[in-house]
């Protein structure tokens, strides 16, 4: 019987919606969830346990600009921790809009040597799906996933 285990950090600007996602991965809710940013100010670790199989997500903090307050200093600290010691990397991003917290997450993620993974979140809020493709195709000609999945994690 073969066994698999892996960790896995899940990523992102304040407000994409990276405690929705582990919720509905794991189908409880574990991690609080709001619309107020910085609702999640330490990692959260929850385990998806399938068959032969287990992973260890690791919920952060949003990434945020740099600020002077030690709070957000320690909460952008252990979201940039989470990225090492991992076996993969999911970078979530809310689907309307790309902007330069992304830019700047996507910065620290491209450093990690492990898999990456685009999560493209919240794409039940897109006025026109059609907007969804060369949303896609304008970030992967300049940026590297090894995949990329639209989702909605609130709405399945």
């Amino acid at each position: 019987m073969t066994q698999k285990f892996g960790f896995v950090a899940i990523v992102g600007r304040p407000n994409v919606g990276k405690s929705t996602l582990l919720n509905h991965i794991l189908g409880f809710k574990l991690s609080i969830t709001s619309r107020k940013p910085q609702t999640t100010r330490h990692r959260v670790l929850g385990i998806w346990t399938e068959d032969q199989v287990q992973i260890a997500f690791v919920d952060t903090p949003g990434m945020h600009t740099d600020q002077p307050k030690a709070m957000n200093r320690m909460m952008n600290q252990t979201a940039e921790q989470a990225l090492s010691g991992v076996d993969a990397v999911v970078m979530l991003t809310d689907g309307r809009i790309w902007n330069e917290l992304d830019e700047r997450v996507y910065q620290k993620v491209k450093r990690s040597t492990c898999p990456t993974y685009w999560v493209i979140n919240k794409v039940d809020k897109l006025e026109q799906k059609g907007q969804l493709y060369p949303h896609v195709q304008s970030i992967v000609a300049d940026h590297t996933f090894d995949e990329v999945f639209p989702v909605s994690a609130l709405k399945n």
